[in-house]
């Protein structure tokens, strides 16, 4: 891991800016959702991929209800109905 050797400040609602460099050198927009893990003392932020909200496949994603669906589910939720 190395380091930017860029600093920010938390303010009193424990947030914080990613510099515009990273957002732009990373492809991270706004409305993307990052994961965070902790590592020991080390937070780790990862640019997270959209997936299905019923089995995590990235593959074949469709908006249903404000919520990603793949097409293998659909078609298995067709089938039961």
């Amino acid at each position: 891991m190395r380091s930017t050797g860029i600093f920010r400040r938390i303010d009193s609602l424990g947030r914080f800016v990613l510099p515009k460099e990273l957002r732009k050198s990373l492809d991270i927009n706004q409305n993307d959702y990052l994961q965070i893990f902790l590592d020991g003392d080390t937070i780790i932020l990862k640019k997270s991929q959209a997936s299905c909200s019923l089995c995590g496949s990235p593959d074949d994603l469709k908006d249903y209800r404000d919520k990603k669906v793949c097409l293998k589910c659909i078609r298995e939720l067709a089938e039961q109905q």
